[in-house]
């Protein structure tokens, strides 16, 4: 099968290309929003294949796969017809929830997936035709070892953000432990929090950098309060690594008793924090059952074969 779709979540779409067929990205001189091509940062197979937008009318399309409302639009222009089509939501919604009236209810004959099933209960999709299709995650492997006493977040732009990423709940955290955050945009954050500089540092690595660092870290703080299901902390959680987060969206889902502590109490998930950092053989136990819930729940090939009925039904 041949499958158009844009680069637009990098970690989700190497997921979705350990797949058996042709992806084909959009890809423009500028390598702008809708021209990103193949990721430079993830490991992505040789079945991605860059394609112009003025190719696309001579290529054979099986399935398109839209993520953000004006990609119809683009695929009107640049292939001139429409093959079937799935619009994949990565995200919860925002504005008058939950009362946000999905932009697929105004596409004829489109499938909507979601990620999440909070995302699908929060959304109004009217009668689109709607399921739910987990995230699945490349296992990087058990490779954690928790040398370093410090907390890790992996967050992008976590000061223009804000509230949304629980940017603000971050000094109670750094005062638990001293915390590494990993993201897009992160200069500066420890400035803006008013936090040493040596309870907050920063870097931006490449995804498969970043688990190995993520790795080193004794424990992972989730403090985002509203987003759809932060694929680092299913990263983390295949890594091995025990897990603190806010009990929001999907979180309560994804991380099972015994594989973290979920509170929307930040005293409690501060004091959880420090009790990883302290212990270290309590860590490692509670990192293990993190990987077996990781593992059961979100594991690749489930994933892959969820999105291999779908596909097949909608190219159908």
């Amino acid at each position: 099968m041949r499958i158009l779709l844009w680069h637009v979540h990098g970690s989700w779409t190497t997921a979705f290309v350990q797949g058996p067929h042709t992806y084909l990205v959009p890809v423009t001189p500028d390598r702008g929003p809708d021209g990103l091509g193949r990721a430079r940062t993830f490991d992505w197979p040789d079945s991605v294949v860059e394609v112009p937008p003025e190719r696309l009318r001579d290529e054979d399309i099986d399935v398109v796969v839209l993520q953000r409302p004006h990609e119809l639009a683009l695929v009107d222009q640049w292939l001139g017809r429409r093959p079937p089509l799935v619009y994949l939501e990565h995200n919860a919604p925002l504005g008058d929830v939950p009362d946000t009236r999905h932009p697929a209810r105004d596409i004829p004959g489109a499938t909507l997936v979601h990620v999440t099933h909070f995302n699908r209960l929060m959304w109004d999709a009217g009668p689109t035709p709607t399921t739910v299709i987990e995230h699945g995650i490349v296992d990087p492997g058990p490779v954690w070892t928790g040398e370093l006493p410090h907390a890790a977040v992996v967050v992008n732009e976590p000061v223009r953000r804000g509230r949304t990423t629980g940017t603000d709940l971050l000094p109670a955290f750094a005062d638990a432990a001293p915390l590494d955050v990993f993201g897009m945009r992160t200069d500066g954050l420890a400035a803006h929090l008013g936090l040493p500089p040596d309870r907050c540092r920063t870097q931006d690595l490449a995804q498969r950098e970043l688990h190995a660092a993520m790795a080193r870290r004794r424990v992972y703080v989730h403090p985002v309060r509203w987003t759809s299901l932060g694929l680092s902390l299913l990263e983390a959680m295949h890594l091995g690594m025990p897990v603190v987060a806010l009990a929001t969206t999907e979180v309560t889902e994804a991380v099972p008793p015994g594989a973290g502590v979920v509170s929307n109490r930040i005293d409690v998930l501060a004091d959880a924090v420090r009790d990883f950092v302290a212990d270290p053989l309590h860590a490692r136990t509670i990192g293990e059952g993190a990987r077996a819930a990781a593992l059961a729940r979100y594991g690749l090939s489930r994933f892959l074969d969820d999105w291999e009925r779908l596909l097949k039904e909608v190219a159908r």
